[in-house]
Formats: structure tokens, C-alpha cells, sequence
């Protein structure tokens, strides 16, 4: 990717289609025949979609709208899973209509919902985990408990709908291999107590978590996930599942960040490096770049990026907090006592690369938060093996 970055313009999110690529191949080597449905939140952007399409992918989407990006792509509506359990029922209807007929829920009220419009489909209840072990644990608005698993499932059976699977999520930058353990235990006991109930799941979606490897901790130390372990507790975990079914199972992963992150770069600039004396009588030196939480960095309230600093590569550097452009107090990171280590010679202008944030980067930028707008965005590569150039 490097190569592709020094071509880029300044203000820029660069996204490597070709490392994307082969962060798809991998995970596809570590869990074959494993079905993969990109999370579409995760980075909306029409030329990754494309190119993940053309490699195989199929998508998980959350609205209507992210439905109707996936099938610009030209993938089947049968390679769609509708992954959000929250849905009006003007979203059933618009997801019905577009072809879709894979659902996620978790409540009997949805699944009254989805037999009135959406008949015939295929359900998929979300059980609920802890989140213990990942960055964002995703614990308390999705998913029920296993015991109301059984009545969801048995509810959408008698309301004509097709109770075909379980799926959960066991948090999003997942850092343990032991959430995946804790998390085939609980689908587990619920696939034999279905199977006691005459009712037998025929898939399971174990969601997305696989962490991203190249960002870093709230303290600027770097996040090293036991990627290896993980994928040996999932297959593992898919074993025991299929041991312990009344039917047989094949398997759905929803991987986000852990496709693209690692792959997208921002080309910012600098603001200013400024130093001030705070109340308390202690000098402080701050950072401020081009882009930030509103514009690129959302999610530096839970991790922080590895700078580059391409025009600094030598000469004495200093501790910094590092913050975005806005006049908003949370547009900033590095703030408990870990401050970044910034070139002591760089100016107003000079260029910054942002790393690993390709997840996230567009999907949650604002319209234009105090005028500053979201960031362009560029593709390099796109190389399809066995095919044409994208």
C-alpha cells in the first residue's frame, strides 16, 4: 500500500483494494467454507463493496438503503442478510420487496412483524453476550437471552416464518479468544434445547469481532490480538456445534474492521503544535491535524492511530495530545497521561499519515461538523485473482 499512498492527494482517506483483497483470502484460508458477509457499516464505500462482491463476499446489511447498495454491487439478494434486529415494519416491507429473505431477530413483537411482512423467511435469533474482551461490547442493545431464543425460534415457526438459525456477536475489536469459547457454549446448549423442541437451525451467523491489527490502545500501545487462537476457537467451536446438532450446520462470519481497517489511510496535514501552561501549572504541548472524530476519527475515544510523520522522519521529537480541528473538547486523544511523541519541528502544513483507519473512517462522518468537511476518499488497486483489473 505504501507505493499507493505517496500518489495521494492532501486531505485524503486511501482505501488499498488489493490489501483488502488479500485480508479476504486469508480469512477464507483460516475458515473454509465458511460464508462471508461483509458488514456493510463498517466501511460503505461502493468501490470496496464492489470489489469484495466480485471476490465472493456477500453482505450484512442494516437498512434498506445498505440493501440497496449491496445489490448495485450485483450480488444476489440471497447473499444479503438483513443483520440488524431492529426494523420498522416499513423497513421489512421495503428489505421484502428488494428480495431479501434472511432476517436477524430478537423479540417476539419482530418476529409478529416480520411473518406480516415479510412471509416465509428466514429468521436468524441473536442471542446475547457479555462483550467482555472487546473494545466495543455491544452487550445491551442486541439479543436476547438463551432461554427466550427458544420461544423467538418457536414463535417464528408457528407464525409461518422458517426458524433457520442463531447468531450472536461477541463484541467489535474482540481481543480474546475466549469471547468465542464462552459464545459456542451458549449456542450450543440452545441448539440441543431446540433440537429437543423439533426445531433444527440449519445455519449459524457468529457475527462479526475480528479485530483490526494495526491500531493502537488508549495509550498509544500497540493492540495484539490472539488472532491465531481466535480462529482455532472458532473452528473448533463450529465442530462442537455440529456435533451437538440435530441437522446439519454450515456457518455465516460477518467480519467489519477486520477487512478494511488495516487498509485505509488518511493523508492529513498538520494545524498547529502549540504549548500552553494548564491550570495546574504544568506545560502541555497539543497536536492539532486536519482531521479528527468528525471527519475520519470517530473512534479515538476508544483507541488511537499510528501517525506518520513523512517529512520528519529524524530530528528530536516531543509529547503531545493529538486533536482534530473542531471547537468541541472530545475531538481529541491520547489524553490519560500517555501523550504521542510528535516531530518538535513540525508546522502548520506539513503532511501526516493517519494509519489503520480504514473502518468507520466514512460511515460515521458528519455533513460537516464546524464547516469541516468529510474527507474525500481514493481507491488504489482492485485486482480480482483470475480476472480483470476493477
Amino acid at each position: 500500500m505504501r507505493a499507493a499512498l505517496v500518489a495521494a492527494v492532501e486531505d485524503t482517506l486511501v482505501y488499498d483494494l488489493d490489501g483488502i483483497g488479500r485480508q479476504y483470502a486469508a480469512l477464507c484460508a483460516e475458515l473454509p467454507g465458511v460464508a462471508v458477509r461483509f458488514a456493510m457499516k463498517s466501511c460503505p464505500v461502493d468501490e470496496v463493496l464492489g470489489h469484495l462482491a466480485r471476490l465472493g463476499s456477500g453482505f450484512d446489511a442494516a437498512s434498506p438503503q445498505e440493501v440497496a447498495q449491496a445489490l448495485r454491487t450485483g450480488v444476489a439478494p440471497g447473499l444479503i442478510h438483513y443483520g440488524n434486529t431492529i426494523k420498522s415494519d416499513r423497513n421489512i416491507a421495503q428489505a421484502y420487496r428488494l428480495g431479501v429473505r434472511d432476517f436477524a431477530t430478537d423479540s417476539p413483537e419482530d418476529v409478529a412483524a416480520l411473518a406480516q411482512h415479510a412471509p416465509g423467511s428466514r429468521v436468524f435469533c441473536r442471542i446475547a453476550t457479555t462483550g467482555e474482551g472487546a473494545l466495543w461490547g455491544l452487550s445491551r442493545k442486541f439479543g436476547c437471552s438463551p432461554e427466550d431464543a427458544l420461544q423467538v425460534l418457536g414463535a417464528a415457526r408457528a407464525a409461518g416464518l422458517v426458524p433457520s438459525g442463531l447468531s450472536l456477536h461477541v463484541g467489535s475489536q474482540q481481543m480474546t479468544a475466549e469471547a468465542w469459547l464462552a459464545a459456542v457454549d451458549s449456542l450450543a446448549a440452545v441448539l440441543e434445547a431446540l433440537g429437543r423442541r423439533g426445531i433444527a437451525p440449519d445455519r449459524i451467523n457468529l457475527g462479526g469481532g475480528l479485530p483490526a491489527l494495526g491500531v493502537l490502545d488508549r495509550r498509544g500501545r500497540p493492540l495484539v490480538p490472539p488472532l491465531d487462537k481466535m480462529f482455532t476457537a472458532i473452528r473448533e467451536g463450529m465442530e462442537r456445534l455440529r456435533a451437538v446438532s440435530s441437522g446439519p450446520l454450515s456457518f455465516l462470519l460477518e467480519p467489519g474492521r477486520h477487512l478494511v481497517a488495516d487498509h485505509g489511510a488518511i493523508r492529513a496535514h498538520v494545524a498547529r503544535l502549540t504549548s500552553r501552561r494548564r491550570l495546574d501549572g504544568t506545560r502541555e504541548r497539543w497536536l492539532y491535524l486536519s482531521c479528527g472524530k468528525f471527519n475520519g476519527l470517530y473512534e479515538i475515544d476508544q483507541l488511537q492511530y499510528r501517525l506518520e510523520f513523512p517529512t520528519h522522519a529524524g530530528g528530536q521529537f516531543v509529547d503531545a495530545v493529538v486533536a482534530g480541528p473542531t471547537c468541541d473538547s472530545d475531538d481529541a486523544y491520547a489524553r490519560e497521561g500517555s501523550p504521542v511523541p510528535v516531530p518538535r519541528a513540525i508546522a502548520s502544513g506539513d503532511p501526516v499519515w493517519v494509519h489503520s483507519c480504514g473502518a468507520y473512517a466514512t460511515a460515521y462522518t458528519t455533513r460537516g461538523f464546524n464547516g469541516f468537511a468529510p474527507l474525500p476518499y481514493t481507491c488504489v488497486g482492485g485486482r480480482v485473482p483470475g480476472g480483470a483489473d476493477a
